[in-house]
């Protein structure tokens, strides 16, 4: 069977963007760029780019420990053991996650998306990981369904599931999560709507065009917008502020889910259906 689009390692460019609709509207767009890495793929993209290293230093890298929630095992190997515990085998298949990267030694993603495909290069489960400014993260791992009528290369991947993980000091935990995933091909995007009690309270995107992943490419990133991880923390706590000031009310931060992983299982809703 062919392997699905953008079975190699790439740039995507493009924007994040976010609004909220009550108690009063708020709503704001940054320009950004993620990395697609096929985790196996990591070592050798080290040995090939100058500026782009593995578990160490460098102007950009990836390190397994700012993802997954086992220390003591490769990310590979972690997620391998949560996508069995869900009843997904990969067989070998290809894992890619798009994610910001360290860029000279920090990081932080709001959110980072792992595609899970198997040895035929059918997409079999996407792992949504949510990192917050408690330096706590969680995971939602989501198996795509195995009907007769799935197609194993979907144009949009539409899943849902309970919100378990305090992200926001704005939005309570009484929500439900809906993405909207186009999987990485010349482009991608993902979106999350966000549901409480009362209906829609938030839409937050991002989507991007696939760009190889060169040093001249990395390059040009790093000097059309440098410094963008920092620059994530400071916007986070910006619109914040705004929020704020906005009159919207904080909402006390609970203690996180026991479990690091949540594996969701069918349509998983806890308000509003």
């Amino acid at each position: 069977m062919t392997q699905p689009a953008a079975s190699t390692s790439a740039i995507y460019t493009g924007h994040v963007a976010h609004r909220r609709l009550r108690p009063r509207t708020h709503a704001f767009r940054y320009r950004a760029y993620w990395l697609l890495l096929d985790l196996d793929d990591v070592p050798s993209l080290s040995q090939r780019l100058r500026l782009f290293s593995h578990n160490r230093w460098n102007v950009f890298s990836f390190h397994e420990a700012d993802h997954g929630h086992v220390e003591k095992s490769n990310l590979r190997e972690h997620l391998d053991a949560e996508l069995r515990q869900a009843g997904v085998e990969l067989g070998g298949g290809a894992i890619r996650i798009l994610c910001m990267p360290r860029v000279l030694g920090f990081v932080f993603n709001p959110l980072s998306v792992h595609f899970c495909y198997d040895a035929e290069g059918d997409l079999r489960a996407l792992v949504y990981e949510v990192h917050n400014t408690f330096h706590e993260r969680h995971s939602y791992l989501i198996a795509m369904p195995r009907s007769a009528d799935q197609v194993s290369h979907p144009a949009i991947v539409d899943q849902a599931c309970a919100k378990r993980f305090y992200v926001s000091p704005f939005m309570t935990m009484a929500m439900n999560y809906r993405f909207k995933v186009r999987p990485p091909a010349d482009d991608i995007s993902v979106v999350i709507c966000g549901d409480d009690a009362d209906g829609p309270l938030i839409v937050a995107s991002l989507a991007g065009t696939k760009r190889p992943l060169t040093d001249a490419m990395l390059l040009r990133q790093f000097l059309t917008l440098p410094l963008i991880t920092i620059k994530v923390v400071a916007a986070i706590h910006w619109e914040a502020l705004r929020l704020w000031l906005k009159g919207i009310r904080l909402v006390p931060r609970p203690a996180p889910p026991a479990n690091a992983v949540t594996i969701v299982r069918g349509r998983e809703i806890s308000v509003g259906e």
